[in-house]
Parts: structure tokens; C-alpha cells; sequence
């Protein structure tokens, strides 16, 4: 009998889609589905490196860039979306064809609006039912909301009751019938590690943002007493490793990493420093870590989950312009993320194959 095949299509925006796509690949695999790759830049770089005996095919990109300032986020993206609306129509295509050359029986597309193709079963996966804009919330989570209804099956990597990481953000008053709530996803495994780096700085995300974050970290952290491991959310041909000398420490910087080494080091982190994107929430509640969050300025959705959080007592958080070093002496009084366990019924999620 011949294998299902399967098209896996994150968003190239950050790693983070493309991160969390991870396990849901590991999960087909397992389960004898034959799985191919698609989409573009980083995202597409990554699942190469993790996966490089897969086939991969490269589709349009949306080319996303954020404003180096954080307040015109929303005209920036406004004055991007005819472009965004050109490449969802390009990957439209583009999946029809790959779809049609690799004999596929069904379609995961995480975040990418246009990927979908009739006739197999295709599946979305998204944590932002509501796509939090500001005084523009309503009009865009119902674009969004409306975009959901043409899927098979739409999936939200979130506990559906109370006790969430998404809040509003990936919870409706009435749920949709295609909808369902899978538990939170990652990629790591918790294991006993002895401790190495006194803080880990974990950098992701588009441009400029990443770049200004990390050249505002390496200037702050310089007094930093301790040993500092910074990724830098860079994906290379090559990893690379660059030592520095701080004031009363050091900090190795390594532009990227494969995600057993990465759990490994954030495993053998006391305290992470990073972005408050919602795969990154998921992976340091997996191993319930104690983290300080630096939301990406602009980015209502990241704004949400680090000011939650940071209201709950869990993980405190600043603004990247507020940021300096004595903020993270707040992470000891906060609780820090709780741990949870695998419990994700990929069987019962890949019926709708």
C-alpha cells in the first residue's frame, strides 16, 4: 500500500512556524507518512538542516520586514499587504503544482493564507484566532476568522480550557466546528542537565528587529556577571562560534542551532532572555523554565502573551527600549513557566487524512 503523502507548508516569519512544525513532521514520519517541505528563506533553511533527507520545494516569498520603528508596525504592514496579497496568490500556484507532482493527500499549512489546495484534506494551523491589531482587532481577526472556514480542520497548539498560554489571542466565545485545540507543541525533551550558562539569550524574528535586539543586548549585557550563551537566530551553511570578553564574564555567540543541541543549552541555562514569541512560550513551558521577555515592538500578538504573563507573575517583561540589565533581577520573583507533558493525539489530528 502506498504512503500518504504529506505537504508541510510553514510561514517564514521568525522560526518559530517552522519550529513548531517540528514535532507535527517527527509525528507523520512516525506514523509512516511520507512528508515533503515547502516554503521559503529561513523557515525553509531550517527544516532542511533538521530534515535534509526530505524533499523540499521552495515557494513564494511574502517578504516581511518589520519597522525598525515600533510604532508604525501596523502602516508598515498595511503598506506591505499588496505585496503579501501578490505572494499569497503566487504560493496559491505554486502548492497546486507541487501537489499535483508529489501525488499529495493532504496539506498543513502553518500561518501561509494561501496555501490550500481542493480536493484533499487540508489543514491550518494557527494560535491567533484573533489577530490582535489595536483599534483594528475586530476587522482583522474576522478576515482571519473567515479564512479558517474553507479548511478541513484548523489547529490551535493551546490548552483549550482556562489554564492556556494564548488568552484571548487563541480562545473564541463560540468555537468553531472545524477547530480544535491540540496542546501546546515543542520540539524539546525535558532531561537532567548540569548547568552551564549563568543566561542564555535566545534571538529570532524578522529584520531589522532581530539585529537592533541583539546589538542593544551585546551593549547592555556587557557588565553581566557570569557566562552568557547568545544564539543568534541566524541560519547559515555553517555554524559559527564568536567569544567575547564582558566586564566581569563572557558570552559566546553561535549563530544557530539544530534543536537537540538548542534544547540541551536551554536545558543548561538558569535564566533565558528572548522574544515573546508564542513557539518560543511553548518550548521554555515544556521545560519549565524562568525566562524575561523582550516582546518585538509593534507586534501586538507578542505584546499580549509577554504583558499576560507578566500581569499573571510567570515570566517578566519590558519594553526593548526600557530594557537593562538590572531588569533581569525581576526573573526571581516571578514563578517562571509551567512544565507540561507531551500529550498531543496525533493519531486522532491525522484522521482527518
Amino acid at each position: 500500500m502506498k504512503k500518504k503523502t504529506i505537504v508541510v507548508a510553514p510561514l517564514n516569519w521568525g522560526l518559530g512556524h517552522s519550529t513548531r512544525c517540528i514535532p507535527i513532521i517527527k509525528a507523520l514520519l512516525e506514523r509512516d507518512y511520507e512528508v515533503v517541505l515547502a516554503s521559503d528563506g529561513l523557515a525553509l533553511g531550517l527544516l532542511t538542516k533538521e530534515f535534509p533527507e526530505l524533499a523540499s520545494f521552495e515557494l513564494p516569498s511574502y517578504q516581511i520586514t518589520y519597522a525598525s520603528d515600533g510604532r508604525f508596525f501596523k502602516l508598515k504592514m498595511i503598506f506591505d499587504s499588496p505585496k503579501i496579497l501578490n505572494a499569497m496568490r503566487k504560493e496559491r500556484k505554486a502548492i497546486e503544482k507541487i501537489a499535483k507532482e508529489v501525488n499529495a493527500n493532504g496539506i498543513i499549512s502553518d500561518n501561509r493564507l494561501g496555501i490550500y489546495v481542493k480536493g484533499i484534506p487540508n489543514v491550518f494551523i494557527t494560535h491567533q484566532l484573533r489577530v490582535l491589531s489595536g483599534s483594528t482587532t475586530q476587522i482583522s481577526s474576522a478576515m482571519h476568522q473567515q479564512i479558517f472556514k474553507k479548511y478541513d480542520a484548523v489547529w490551535v497548539p493551546d490548552f483549550e480550557g482556562e489554564n492556556n498560554l494564548t488568552g484571548e489571542l487563541g480562545h473564541l466565545d463560540k468555537k468553531p466546528q472545524n477547530l480544535k485545540y491540540m496542546g501546546p507543541l515543542s520540539r524539546f525533551e525535558k532531561k537532567s542537565v548540569e548547568k552551564v550558562n549563568d543566561l542564555m539569550v535566545l534571538l529570532s524574528g524578522p529584520e531589522p528587529q532581530r539585529t537592533l535586539l541583539e546589538n542593544r543586548l551585546t551593549e547592555e549585557l556587557q557588565a553581566f556577571s557570569g557566562h552568557i550563551l547568545m544564539v543568534r537566530g541566524v541560519i547559515e551553511k555553517e555554524q559559527t562560534r564568536q567569544e567575547m570578553t564582558l566586564d566581569s564574564g563572557t558570552m559566546l555567540k553561535i549563530n544557530f542551532m539544530r534543536s537537540e543541541e538548542l534544547s540541551q543549552s536551554v536545558q543548561a541555562s538558569d535564566f533565558i532572555l528572548c522574544r515573546s514569541g508564542y513557539t518560543t512560550v511553548m518550548d521554555l513551558a515544556k521545560l519549565g523554565k524562568k525566562a524575561f521577555f523582550i516582546p518585538t515592538p509593534g507586534q501586538y500578538e507578542q505584546v499580549h502573551i509577554a504583558e499576560r504573563l507578566d500581569k499573571l507573575g510567570v515570566v517578566p517583561s519590558c519594553t526593548q527600549e526600557e530594557f537593562s540589565l538590572n531588569q533581569l533581577e525581576r526573573i526571581s520573583s516571578y514563578s517562571g513557566l509551567e512544565a507540561f507533558s507531551s500529550g498531543v493525539d496525533f493519531d486522532e489530528l491525522f484522521s482527518v487524512f
